[in-house]
């Protein structure tokens, strides 16, 4: 029989669907703060509170636990130690290397040795500080470039070639070195890690957390408690905030617990306070960068040699991946004919570092932006003409580093769009002109590309399922496998499946995401959450509006392909019948027509050989572009970033108002990492910027005057989910164009004749820096 499918990526029919500006669905309750989140759930009885002593030291053994003050503190019900886990002590995400406590070696400041539960959590905290634990302490292992010298890996090194970059350098009319330290970033989410264990029937749980990835924590739960899976079920229904930092490392505290769980019998709530949570969860990776590049008189790029470092911590959790998309974002957006990238994951005595939005590409696109500042500096030209002679394009120029091709390519088109309506030109002269006469005040302008790759690159991660019920009332509920933090992905779907079945979307309810509605799913990460769980959710909704025409024409008597579907009503035959669609749910479940159904999707295309460095691991490219403009006072290192213009492909968006709320948070978010949020360890490993005193993210009134986002209207050319595109991540990098614009502020005091070395994050001791240097170096030149 027909499928009602021939035009599922047909243009929107229905009013309030896709392609318009709907509300986040959780919107009046985050104003209101009625909005759930797992601290705001009604407690069972009995409910008992957690909190977790760890240690104090980066590197060591420990020598002595006395917990005997703690059992006798106020309230204390029972302690956990690692002894009294049942199952597995290993929670790591990926390879091993993460005990949920220690009894012995200590790898870290912050690494977990004991719970304490207790009646309150007044009385849990205070427990927790009682214990006395000695220490055999060792010298921490805390520079990248010390564990590089020396091999101290958490995984082996990756390495990608494309042509004879040797050859090339060394045939090459100009050549440049140069070397780069990347900050790390702190996630910072408003809703810190939290974790609620209720205990069920069969030595079952439900298990209430605050992740990005629930299948994960259902699977480590039961692996530590000996249970099987089906045991285990884990309810999220939103976070807020989560920016990958709740991706694997979410999973300890729910683990921890659990096991407080089997051991008290009740439930139990473990939620770390905001110094706690800093120092013992991970953060963005701070990498070391270096490139060797030649290039011709013109800017043209001849041949290269990269290499990335990344600051693992002590162990590999999501290292791996994260160091790969490094390397396959150090091209970002530009063609290297002769090239050789090396990645390598470099340990450390620090809390494992780990997913944080943007996996490794926002750092890796850092060393190619910056050749291409060098490189302009080296030849006189504005960093604008030399980006766009190296873009990638036509006649053999469009093969990455990892041998896929870029099809598709916008860049060029989209840059030069946004270089006309930002009046790109007639700054840059206006600027010159003003740094000729401000003997103190610098302007610097700076326009930079995004090139991000869409698809988790561990291949068996794209897929997600969704399910959908009607009920005879014609209202809907949809339960899929992604999570929502604050990103409007729940709204997006809601729309998805309204213009799928033709409703209204306010008859459509998402449910809390659950282990036993959609098993076996993927993190919600990757920028690929409307793009996998948004077709899962279509396609169970292209079920059941088969099955629902399918028994209309049955029953009416009419052809199938006379049934349509428009605007909250079905229509039949000579469509001068029809019925509502509640009309029509109540019709089907009278014939006896199932009215519940899954979906289910995994993304096309995508292949990667790891052995050869070769491969497809991307579905499609989401693409922008930003200029900044920042003012420089060069005898504090203090700054403003003035102006921001920024133009982003997200194919043809679902929702242009969040689309836009996630591009400029992601470029705010993007100019804290690399301008304020500076990571600081001392000597000893402990970290000292584990509060909002003393790690300062981006305030309001950091927002530029003129902020100006549009979309770039373009359909995705890949068959996704009404041809839209990502846009969780790809934003993010936008801010390198403050960085860039930066280092051109500086440039001015040679002339532009010096390429200002420039570290991020660029706080204004490091500007300063970078002016004295960049003075020095003009006034040695001039000579």
């Amino acid at each position: 029989m027909r499928k009602l499918t021939a035009n599922q990526n047909s243009a929107p029919q229905t009013i309030g669907a896709t392609g318009v500006s709907r509300k986040h669905e959780s919107a009046p309750k985050h104003v209101a703060g009625e909005a759930i989140y797992v601290d705001d759930m009604l407690e069972p009885r009995g409910t008992l509170y957690g909190a977790v002593g760890y240690s104090a030291i980066a590197k060591g053994r420990i020598t002595s636990l006395d917990l005997s003050a703690v059992r006798a503190s106020e309230g204390v019900v029972e302690t956990l130690l690692v002894e009294d886990i049942p199952g597995h002590t290993d929670i790591g995400a990926v390879f091993g290397g993460d005990p949920i406590l220690t009894s012995d070696e200590v790898k870290y400041q912050g690494q977990p040795i004991f719970v304490v539960v207790a009646e309150t959590e007044q009385q849990a905290r205070r427990a927790v500080k009682q214990a006395k634990i000695e220490f055999e302490t060792q010298t921490p292992l805390l520079e990248v470039t010390v564990a590089l010298t020396h091999k101290q890996f958490v995984r082996p090194s990756h390495f990608m070639h494309h042509g004879d970059a040797p050859k090339a350098l060394e045939q090459a009319p100009h050549r440049l070195q140069a070397e780069q330290h990347v900050g790390g970033q702190e996630h910072f989410y408003l809703e810190g890690q939290v974790a609620l264990v209720v205990p069920a029937e069969d030595g079952g749980m439900l298990v209430y957390s605050s992740t990005q990835h629930p299948s994960e924590v259902q699977k480590l739960v039961a692996e530590v408690l000996a249970v099987p899976v089906n045991r285990i079920t884990v309810d999220m229904r939103r976070m807020g905030g989560g920016f990958g930092g709740k991706e694997s490392q979410a999973a300890a505290w729910a683990c921890m617990a659990a096991a407080l769980v089997l051991k008290t019998g009740k439930p139990v709530k473990l939620r770390l306070p905001r110094v706690d949570d800093m120092s013992m969860t991970g953060k963005r990776h701070p990498f070391y960068n270096t490139y060797d590049i030649g290039f011709d008189e013109q800017g043209l790029i001849q041949g290269a040699d990269i290499m990335v470092a990344g600051n693992c911590g002590h162990s590999a959790d999501l290292s791996d991946a994260i160091v790969d998309r490094a390397m396959f974002h150090a091209d970002n957006a530009y063609y290297l004919p002769d090239v050789s990238i090396a990645g390598h994951r470099c340990m450390t005595n620090t809390v494992s570092h780990t997913a944080f939005r943007g996996f490794g590409g926002p750092q890796g696109m850092m060393i190619i932006e910056r050749a291409m500042d060098d490189i302009a500096r080296a030849v006189g030209k504005d960093p604008l003409d030399v980006r766009k002679l190296n873009l990638y394009g036509p006649d053999g120029r469009d093969t990455t580093p990892y041998h896929q091709k870029v099809e598709h390519n916008v860049l060029l088109a989209l840059m030069e769009q946004l270089e006309q309506s930002s009046d790109y030109r007639k700054r840059r002269d206006e600027i010159t002109q003003w740094n000729k006469t401000s003997r103190i005040l610098k302007r610097g302008l700076a326009l930079t590309p995004v090139k991000f790759g869409i698809s988790f690159t561990l291949q068996h991660l794209n897929q997600a399922g969704a399910l959908i019920h009607i009920y005879t009332d014609g209202s809907i509920q949809v339960n899929h496998g992604g999570t929502e933090m604050g990103q409007g992905l729940h709204t997006k779907i809601i729309q998805i499946v309204a213009e799928a079945l033709a409703i209204d979307p306010n008859e459509i309810q998402i449910t809390a995401t659950r282990t036993d509605k959609v098993p076996n799913t993927s993190p919600t990460a990757a920028s690929s959450g409307t793009d996998l769980n948004g077709q899962a959710a279509k396609n169970a909704a292209l079920t059941l509006k088969q099955r629902i025409a399918e028994c209309i024409a049955e029953q009416k008597g009419c052809a199938l392909e006379t049934v349509s579907f428009a605007k909250g009503r079905i229509h039949w035959g000579d469509q001068s019948e029809s019925m509502s669609f509640a009309e029509a749910a109540l019709f089907a479940y009278v014939n006896r027509v199932s009215l519940s159904a899954t979906g289910y999707y995994k993304t096309p295309k995508i292949w990667y050989d790891r052995e050869q460095a070769k491969g497809r691991p991307f579905f499609y490219f989401a693409n922008g572009a930003a200029v900044s403009e920042v003012v420089v006072d060069t005898l504090t290192g203090e700054y403003k970033v003035v102006g921001v213009d920024i133009l982003h492909d997200v194919g043809r968006s679902l929702n242009p108002a969040v689309d836009r709320g996630q591009i400029e948070g992601g470029f705010i978010q993007g100019m804290g990492w690399l301008t304020t949020e500076e990571l600081k360890w001392n000597e000893k490993g402990v970290l000292t910027s584990n509060g909002p005193a003393t790690y300062k993210i981006p305030a309001i009134s950091d927002t530029p005057k003129r902020f100006n986002v549009d979309l770039f209207e373009r359909d995705n050319d890949e068959e996704t989910v009404y041809h839209s595109k990502a846009v969780g991540e790809p934003p993010f990098m936008l801010a390198i164009s403050v960085w860039s614009a930066l280092r051109d502020a500086i440039a001015s005091l040679a002339d532009y004749r010096v390429s200002p070395p420039l570290d991020t994050p660029a706080t204004p001791e490091r500007v300063l820096n970078a002016v004295m240097a960049t003075r020095a170096a003009g006034q040695k030149e001039a000579v």
